[in-house]
């Protein structure tokens, strides 16, 4: 049905299932390269966008911004983590997903998508012609060279996205390469596979396998199921016992325990979830469980809500509300297991870190774990779009409503410029006086107005074709889906 090459001799545990995923997210990619190869007129620049509010203009007042900083070379564009700050000259460019120039693409993908202007996917194509010079230059990975939001993996995820929203053989090239780099370096170890000791989200396996699963719906290449099963199986083998289930560690010799998305077992699980719908092997399925099931022992579930401590030892009373290590990350898990076993259990576990989320004062007070932040990782950015989630979700309006009280704080943080709009604050709860402008998608620019972009599109119910990024469970397409809105 959806891959004509397998047979019927190949390992049961590789036979792919099908599911309304993998049928949502197959048409979405169809329709992406339909509705390219339809563009055959030049879009006018000139033309107004449609309906225009404060979000939108926002968004586009910030790419006026990144545009005005960045750095044209002949190998393409690069946009300077941040701006104005004296750097290393043999510092390497920064082409990581969380920091660097994918992200900054991505936006300009982003908001060619919303306006149809041309100039934004002119921008967005130099910016993957400076990641595709940048391949050739990579000497083996590296420490999180692999990773999703280090390494080749999210490379290889934006140069695809190009590819789609172009239609340009070479972005599909450049995706290809990064996925035989991956192959090419992946090491065999116990049971499965790894890049490094790391198993988390953002350098480690589970970001890698994600990408993996993406990638093996969109391009052409043979290998991407057989190393994210092979990376799922060296992952359930590392998995530990725990109170209530199972966990699992950043690496072996990190001092730390932190549970929740970005470096721990809820990251983890999310995988191990994802992965059971592409293989016959139940062990994923139940891994993923005994993750979750550990988390809701270990959780604080005060006045019917679900937060995460932070960090253990010594973090046992410390909670995030933000992608990284509170409910808009580990709410994932949830929403995974969800759609994999149709249990209402696991959407009481996501509405209940909702709840808390709803609960906690955000934005009109600085509650403790939600610090001057307002980026995807740890901020408002990523709160904004976990409410949009949901309201998609569910129908709900009281996420929607959420959702644009957040970005309400988002446009009172921004500072206008002569040339555009910026973001200036704390990257680090532990130093908040180091407040920084910066580019990137998950604490810069980028990804702030990615959010501010998909909050214009809800707030006039139009349907929804953003981006979604490997690690997301949340589909593409539709509005919100008011005939759920009662579970």
């Amino acid at each position: 049905m959806k891959r004509s090459s397998w047979r019927s001799d190949e390992p049961d545990a590789l036979r792919p299932r099908f599911s309304r995923r993998i049928v949502t997210r197959l048409a979405t990619s169809i329709v992406a390269v339909l509705l390219v190869s339809c563009r055959s007129a030049p879009v006018d620049e000139t033309a107004p966008t449609s309906a225009p509010d404060a979000y939108l203009v926002a968004a586009l007042r910030t790419a006026d911004w990144l545009e005005s900083v960045a750095i044209a070379t002949d190998d393409g564009t690069w946009w300077p983590v941040q701006p104005g700050v004296p750097t290393d000259p043999t510092t390497p460019i920064d082409d990581t997903l969380y920091h660097g120039n994918p992200g900054v693409v991505l936006f300009f993908l982003e908001a060619h998508r919303a306006t149809g202007n041309a100039r934004y996917l002119e921008i967005a194509r130099a910016g993957a012609d400076g990641l595709l010079a940048r391949l050739d230059a990579r000497d083996g990975l590296g420490p999180g060279g692999a990773g999703l939001y280090t390494g080749i993996a999210g490379i290889g995820f934006v140069l695809e996205e190009t590819h789609l929203a172009t239609g340009d053989a070479k972005y599909r090239t450049g995706a290809v390469a990064c996925l035989q780099r991956l192959a090419d370096h992946a090491i065999r170890e116990g049971e499965g596979v790894e890049w490094n000791d790391s198993t988390d989200i953002v350098s480690g396996s589970a970001g890698v396998g994600f990408f993996l699963l993406w990638a093996y719906e969109r391009i052409p290449y043979p290998e991407s199921l057989r190393l994210a099963l092979e990376t799922g199986r060296r992952l359930v083998q590392l998995g530990e016992s725990a109170p209530g289930g199972t966990r699992w560690t950043m690496n072996p010799t990190f001092p730390r325990y932190m549970p929740n998305f970005s470096h721990g077992t809820a990251g983890v699980a999310a995988y191990l979830a994802a992965l059971s719908e592409f293989v016959n092997e139940r062990r994923f399925l139940d891994a993923a469980q005994s993750g979750a099931s550990h988390l809701v022992r270990i959780a604080d579930t005060d006045d019917g809500g679900c937060v995460i401590l932070h960090h253990e030892p010594d973090g046992e009373n410390l909670y995030y509300l933000g992608w990284c290590h509170g409910p808009v990350g580990t709410g994932r898990l949830f929403f995974e297991l969800y759609e994999h076993t149709e249990n209402p259990l696991w959407f009481d576990w996501m509405r209940r870190g909702a709840a808390s989320l709803l609960n906690s004062g955000i934005p009109d007070s600085q509650t403790p774990g939600f610090w001057n932040n307002v980026g995807q990782c740890c901020g408002s950015a990523g709160v904004l779009e976990y409410y949009l989630d949901l309201h998609r979700e569910t129908g709900n309006a009281m996420y929607l409503d959420a959702a644009i009280a957040m970005g309400d704080q988002v446009l009172a943080e921004s500072a206008e410029t002569s040339i555009g709009l910026n973001w200036s604050h704390a990257e680090h709860r532990a130093r908040p006086e180091e407040t920084t402008v910066q580019t990137g998608y998950m604490q810069g620019a980028a990804g702030i107005a990615i959010a501010l972009l998909h909050l214009s599109a809800a707030v006039r119910d139009e349907p929804d074709e953003s981006i979604r990024l490997p690690d997301s469970p949340f589909e593409t397409g539709g509005t919100a889906r008011s005939f759920r809105a009662q579970r």
